[in-house]
């Protein structure tokens, strides 16, 4: 929501708003003239035209009843974004079950680079050079990460938007895989006529996302061949790592060579999340010269593979990994990264996607050396659904994988001082709290 009030009132709007607590982020938006009450009160809502809010304020919250008693429109967040994006020509949106921060953050370091001084949202902090997870441009372009999950990004209006993977997850919400897929390919027919769809050409079954679009599609992929059999637009071959891990590749375009690329970050993902913005880029035309400088001098983003330190010849490592998938492509990177032994301490996220994953949880861990669990970071759950990090740490050990679980973030941060060692490689990985443990272990 914060975002949200800054880019509102960087558009000319008068904004306030309300919190339960006094924070940092309070303070921060009072500094930039954004008044913020603390409590929930209908007088707070003063003589508002309309009322935002997240999925987490019910309609029981005293402003939400006040505004619908005045008849004051009331708008969930996506809708607020949804509506901002059509005052832009092009609304560039990045979905997928993974990748949407670092690939979003990639694009916004092209269009940058480029001077086209785009609006950004992106779910995440892009340090440089941000210092944020957004910006007030006043080019003709808005750049937004767009999250599949309770559907919010049907209230978007893209001109050209990115799929990046579709993959089953947030089953709290989504039925299965095919309501998933279902949702994907609604986000897909949002687009217009005249615009355009880049996809990832190795989801199974494109045709059923892709078949029936108005627009023109753009594929990319890792292999040269798509899951249909078509040939992929873009794709790499060649590629090559450094010793931190960082990747190089040979880019093709319709089957013909169009450049050699280098990144910063780590991993096969992120040649893909690469590409994904390549095509992105030349769809709007921005010189080539432009993209690969951006994307050689972009550092990737807060919590993905972000080196937070070296503490007595161990390299600290901090990731956002919460899915398989995810897990599976942050330890292959790490693969390629120099160390003796790679420990992973994983604080698994929700009882739902833990359950419904448990034993891809168990085979993408056992890609690590050694395995330490936190307890399940709970989130908005309160049913534990008859789980436990100790059942994961089953899961693990019958794969015949070395696996701890410790129910305190002390216990952790002993267990690692006692352990690790020189040349060791230790990464903290989750959607939860679980960076703090870097930060007692690095004192």
């Amino acid at each position: 929501m914060c975002p949200l009030a800054e880019v509102l009132r960087g558009m000319g709007l008068h904004v306030q708003g309300s919190d339960m607590t006094e924070s940092d982020t309070v303070r921060h938006l009072r500094s930039l003239g954004i008044p913020v009450a603390i409590g929930h009160n209908a007088e707070n809502l003063g003589d508002c035209d309309l009322v935002v809010r997240t999925a987490a304020v019910h309609d029981s919250n005293p402003e939400i009843a006040g505004a619908v008693a005045r008849g004051i429109p009331v708008y969930e967040r996506a809708q607020a974004w949804g509506a901002i994006m059509q005052r832009y020509p092009n609304a560039l949106c990045v979905a997928g079950t993974h990748g949407k921060t670092t690939t979003t953050s990639m694009c916004t370091h092209i269009f940058l680079a480029a001077q086209r001084d785009p609006t950004v949202m992106i779910g995440g902090v892009l340090p440089c050079p941000l210092g944020a997870g957004h910006r007030v441009g006043k080019g003709d372009t808005i750049i937004l990460e767009s999250c599949e999950y309770c559907n919010s990004f049907l209230s978007f209006f893209p001109t050209v938007a990115v799929i990046l993977n579709v993959d089953a997850d947030h089953l709290d919400f989504f039925k299965d895989l095919e309501d998933i897929r279902n949702s994907f390919h609604k986000f897909a027919k949002l687009l217009p006529a005249d615009g355009c769809l880049i996809i990832n050409g190795a989801i199974d079954r494109l045709q059923e996302i892709t078949g029936d679009l108005d627009c023109r599609v753009i594929t990319f992929n890792k292999e040269a061949v798509n899951s249909d059999g078509a040939a992929a637009d873009y794709y790499p071959s060649d590629i090559t790592y450094d010793e931190f891990g960082h990747p190089s590749f040979t880019l093709h375009r319709h089957g013909e060579v169009s450049g050699s690329f280098s990144l910063q970050v780590p991993g096969e993902h992120n040649v893909c999340n690469a590409i994904a913005s390549i095509a992105l880029a030349d769809l709007l035309k921005i010189d080539r010269e432009v993209t690969a400088s951006a994307l050689h001098g972009f550092t990737g983003t807060d919590r993905r593979f972000e080196y937070k330190g070296t503490i007595g010849g161990v390299t600290i490592v901090d990731d956002y990994a919460h899915h398989p998938t995810e897990i599976a492509a942050t330890l292959h990177a790490a693969a390629n990264y120099p160390h003796k032994t790679l420990w992973c301490v994983f604080q698994p996220h929700t009882y739902t996607r833990t359950k419904a994953f448990m034993k891809d949880f168990a085979k993408a861990l056992s890609l690590a050396d050694k395995v330490v669990l936190a307890d399940i970071y709970a989130a908005r759950e309160t049913d534990t659904l008859g789980i436990s990090s100790e059942t994961l740490q089953t899961e693990i050990r019958a794969l015949g994988h070395e696996c701890y679980y410790f129910p305190s973030f002390d216990e952790i941060e002993n267990f690692l001082l006692e352990n690790c060692i020189n040349g060791d490689l230790l990464i903290t990985m989750g959607a939860g709290d679980v960076v703090k443990i870097w930060g007692t272990f690095a004192r």
